[in-house]
């Protein structure tokens, strides 16, 4: 039997506890606004922590191109480096401290930083009072009126229910959750040429063609020593499986598409690669290929005291645990459930095959010292304690961003369309992984772009909001809009607007309908340290 339901009223509810709920409360937080915040982990941070995936930022972000918020976040996780771990002379000289030394982005850190971090961020509101929240709680039902969100119901541990009544709503959830339940409209998957214009989507709509999701896990190697996993039930299918327009072999190998073009290339593995007088900054250098281990390395001896770590410790998410059975939402429960568990299945049949078979370098076959670090990931068995969403439902809102809004081929002056809405700013390129609807890669130059306050407005619903990657984006423009400071960025103003018009007695529609009041809005963000448009740069 459910048990008992507690009753909350807040001013602002936001679901979800990844960066954009993390950012939307602090926000509506900072201005004298009770807040709950839930998240279905024990985790609040999203991709960054319970999915374990380091930043995938712009090369301008030490500069410019995220707000105030996000820019403190970065700023913590290196003090908090800097404060509490023994780093070697030349982590404590660097001016730009890269713990991982990875080379996806110029701060891989452990999970565990991020979690502690934005816990940190967060504590002053929660002393306040201001501020609720509930982990381990995940969205059952949502109440409407009309074109209102009245409350949102919550099941949480042991049969717990909560029943959040707030006068605003802000779906920061990972798949867009709250989207469904509340009846909003939105998309999911591949929309069509005719819905969009798109010159790169396909002729007829796919809605349950989406990105693939990854389970991520964190590897250690221990020379000499045993830590072979148990072999998964699934791997021999999952060995030999090669999926819809994967080229270069089976899915468990080295060899997979190269993003931007397609062509097969072969990868290499070495781990602890200094041992083997590799330098720390190119991933292109070992073997010649495109060397995993560095990629996304999340704690790196050399960044440490002599002595602090036995191992390199690495984060796979590699082409190789993109999973692409099908999509974890849009089919229903039992299939989200088999879905998440053939994820799960996948990344352990790569460890497996990486323990067991993958060839190495010296022409043997097998690294048994890989080892899992649970510990790492907060999680008993290793895994993330989530699958990492690349893609999520998408609100249908006023304002629709498509490729051609982003894409540097149809932008000449290198700049992604300006909108008079601005609300904030981001850039990355145009990166869809293959998808549940067996279509490769999709990785395109874009131009540096803004977010416009009417993408984030859906067409009917008056006191819901998107707040993480349900903005609306299309398919393919979700590809440039889903990494972690534009997340973060949807999230804050999410939270900032939803304070704004309680402070002014508003309706979101109404803010962006006149232009003074949208001046007005972007004053407050520009205070809040929001930057609402780029310099001079370039596409890439």
């Amino acid at each position: 039997m459910p048990g008992p339901v507690t009753h909350l009223d807040t001013d602002v509810a936001v679901i979800g506890g990844g960066l954009g709920g993390v950012a939307a409360a602090l926000a509506a937080a900072s201005r004298g606004h009770r807040v709950v915040l839930s998240e279905e982990t024990d985790w609040v941070g999203g991709q960054l922590t319970a999915q374990g995936v380091p930043p995938d930022e712009h090369p301008w972000i030490e500069q410019f191109g995220c707000t105030a918020r996000y820019r403190r976040l970065r700023d913590e996780i290196r003090s908090y480096y800097r404060r509490w771990y023994p780093l070697s002379e030349r982590a404590r000289r660097s001016r730009h401290l890269n713990p991982g030394l990875g080379t996806v982005s110029g701060l891989c850190v452990e999970p565990r930083v991020g979690v502690a971090v934005l816990e940190a961020m967060l504590a002053p509101h929660r002393s306040s009072g201001r501020l609720r929240v509930l982990l381990g709680h995940r969205p059952t039902a949502a109440a409407t009126d009309g074109d209102r969100v009245t409350g949102v119901t919550l099941a949480g541990p042991d049969g717990e229910r909560v029943h959040v009544a707030g006068r605003y709503v802000l779906d920061a959830t990972e798949t867009g959750e709250l989207l469904e339940l509340a009846a909003v409209e939105h998309r999911t998957g591949a929309e069509s040429q005719a819905q969009t214009g798109e010159p790169s989507a396909p002729a007829a709509a796919q809605p349950l063609a989406m990105q693939a999701v990854s389970w991520c896990f964190a590897l250690e190697h221990r020379a000499g020593e045993d830590h072979t996993t148990p072999r998964p039930q699934g791997y021999a299918h999952w060995r030999d499986h090669c999926p819809p327009g994967w080229t270069g072999g089976p899915l468990l190998s080295f060899t997979a598409p190269v993003p931007r073009t397609g062509e097969p290339l072969a990868r290499t593995l070495v781990p602890n690669p200094d041992e083997h007088g590799g330098g720390v900054a190119d991933h292109r250098t070992v073997g010649g290929d495109f060397e995993l281990w560095r990629f996304r390395r999340i704690a790196a001896r050399a960044s440490f005291a002599p002595g602090h770590l036995d191992s390199d410790v690495t984060l796979v998410n590699w082409p190789m645990i993109d999973y692409l059975a099908g999509p974890v939402y849009g089919e229903g429960p039992a299939a989200a459930a088999r879905h998440q568990a053939g994820a799960r299945e996948l990344s352990l049949s790569f460890l497996h095959w990486l323990q067991t078979e993958a060839p190495r370098p010296d022409g043997g076959t097998g690294w048994p010292g890989l080892r899992l670090r649970p510990d790492v990931m907060g999680t008993t068995d290793g895994l993330a304690k989530a699958a990492y969403i690349r893609e999520s439902r998408r609100a249908v809102t006023v304002t629709t961003i498509r490729e051609q809004d982003v894409a540097l081929a149809h932008r000449p002056d290198g700049l992604g369309r300006p909108y008079p809405d601005s609300v904030g700013v981001g850039s990355y390129r145009i990166d869809l992984h293959p998808t549940t609807g067996g279509h490769p890669y999709l990785d395109v130059a874009s131009c540096p772009f803004q977010l416009p306050l009417r993408a984030l407005l859906p067409v009917r619903s008056t006191n819901l909001l998107p707040a993480a990657k349900n903005i609306g984006t299309t398919h393919i423009t979700n590809g440039c809009y889903r990494l972690h400071p534009v997340e973060w960025n949807v999230g804050e103003v999410a939270g900032e607007l939803a304070a704004h018009c309680l402070e002014h007695g508003l309706v979101p529609h109404a803010v962006a309908d006149r232009p003074e009041r949208v001046e007005a809005f972007q004053q407050q963000l520009v205070a809040a340290g929001v930057e609402l448009a780029w310099p001079q740069v370039r596409g890439y």
